[in-house]
């Protein structure tokens, strides 16, 4: 028997969404297929390499918030979530605290080739509580 998936979390890297976003389309098409709820969720540096970003959780929160709007999800619940810190380690802690029932992420970096799998999502892979699906660039 299948496990009942409720809520589905999928980090997204807004400054390379732009150049590809399947894990965000393939998190929204699992959501309404299972009924779950989708968490959309960034993770801003705690030392912006911008120094004009003075409210690192307000602008990428405002961004987070475009990118969803830009991309509508019919018939699904959608929360937006803005973490600071290291990636791999606040989207762990995020699916812990939220007790997620699976992480749909993409594989690495679109600019970077010469990984199989990109580094924060071999550790999420690695060290997750629940199900990690890894979308491919």
């Amino acid at each position: 028997m299948p496990r009942d998936t409720k809520l589905i979390l999928c980090p997204v890297n807004l400054r390379h969404i732009k150049d590809d976003y399947r894990a965000y389309e393939e998190a929204v098409a699992m959501a309404k297929r299972r009924g779950a709820k989708l968490l959309v969720a960034t993770v801003a540096p705690e030392m912006e390499r911008n120094l004009n970003i003075r409210d690192s959780k307000g602008f990428w929160g405002e961004q987070l918030a475009k990118f969803v709007k830009d991309h509508p999800v019919d018939g699904v619940d959608v929360e937006t979530v803005v973490r600071i810190g290291a990636v791999h380690r606040q989207i762990l802690k995020l699916a812990e605290e939220r007790n997620v029932d699976l992480i749909v992420m993409e594989s690495a970096n679109p600019k970077v080739q010469d990984y199989l799998l990109g580094t924060t999502a071999s550790h999420i892979v690695t060290h997750a509580k629940c199900s990690v699906y890894v979308v491919r660039g």
